[in-house]
């Protein structure tokens, strides 16, 4: 279950972080005009970790994957990874990482492959009440539900063309940063998506 305080600001705002950064990310591109196309998100076991992956699109048409973590204080050794740091009205300070690099995007996004998880249900909380609401994005892992998840502590994580590549022992994870265009997945276990206008799943993952 994702909490999402329904009256809480950020300053600077996801849309204002996301403009800064990208540009200087290799596989971005041209980002000019880009507009949400929805959101998912993972439940962190231990409920301390915002983890979210948003979907956008550019002007060109470019169809953009950009997982990102919250955090209440800094990821240890994760100075390299930080985007950011913007200030939340109802939760203060958070610190927001690059969550290819953050090991609670990791072993998230690793269980919904291997065990056929799917994204968290969201609860709004607002004026002491709270909602659930469905996500915008719905993912599913192909994977089998007594599945093992293997440790990735230690994981690490490079830009290979457009895709981000996670290593953490025997496991290899694949994050699809660009979301155009064919792609093979060897027959691996993946993550899939749809949403609003894309009712066919797209792959977004997966783990080999």
């Amino acid at each position: 279950m994702a909490l999402i305080y329904a009256k809480a600001t950020l300053s600077p705002s996801k849309r204002e972080l996301l403009t800064a950064w990208l540009p200087d990310q290799p596989w971005a591109g041209d980002v000019s005009g880009m507009e949400a196309v929805g959101a998912y998100r993972f439940d962190d076991p231990d409920g301390e970790v915002g983890i979210e992956t948003h979907l956008l699109r550019t002007d060109g048409g470019r169809l953009l994957q950009v997982p990102w973590t919250y955090r209440g204080a800094p990821l240890d050794g994760g100075d390299a990874a930080l985007v950011a740091t913007t200030e939340h009205s109802a939760l203060g300070t958070r610190w927001v990482y690059d969550g290819c690099a953050d090991p609670a995007y990791v072993s998230a996004l690793a269980a919904a492959i291997l065990t056929g998880g799917c994204e968290a249900q969201l609860e709004f909380e607002a004026e002491g009440r709270r909602e659930r609401r469905d996500a915008s994005v719905h993912v599913s892992g192909s994977g089998n539900p007594a599945a093992g998840v293997p440790d990735v502590d230690g994981a690490s994580c490079e830009i290979e063309g457009t895709n981000a590549v996670i290593r953490a022992g025997d496991l290899e994870l694949v994050v699809r940063h660009v979301l155009d265009g064919p792609f093979d997945t060897g027959g691996a276990h993946t993550l899939s998506g749809t949403w609003p206008g894309s009712d066919e799943p797209t792959v977004l993952a997966l783990a080999r």
